[in-house]
């Protein structure tokens, strides 16, 4: 592959930035791209700060509250 030619980032065959599928070589690539996001197999890491702790719930211990039985 030439220095200036990039490669699709699902099969990593060539393509050519003049190409409609651009960055993919084809729409099967483009389509498997977005099945990957779709499913969470891509996804965009994420810090956890303080303020998302405030919306965490607690874990069950196993008892159901308000049942008087």
């Amino acid at each position: 592959m030439a220095p200036s030619a990039h490669a699709c980032p699902i099969c990593r065959k060539p393509t050519s930035p003049a190409s409609r599928q651009f960055p993919f070589c084809s729409e099967r690539c483009r389509t498997q791209d977005l099945a990957n996001w779709a499913t969470g197999e891509y996804a965009i890491p994420v810090r956890a700060t303080e303020a998302d702790e405030q919306w965490e719930t607690p874990t069950d211990t196993g008892s159901e509250r308000g049942r008087d039985d």
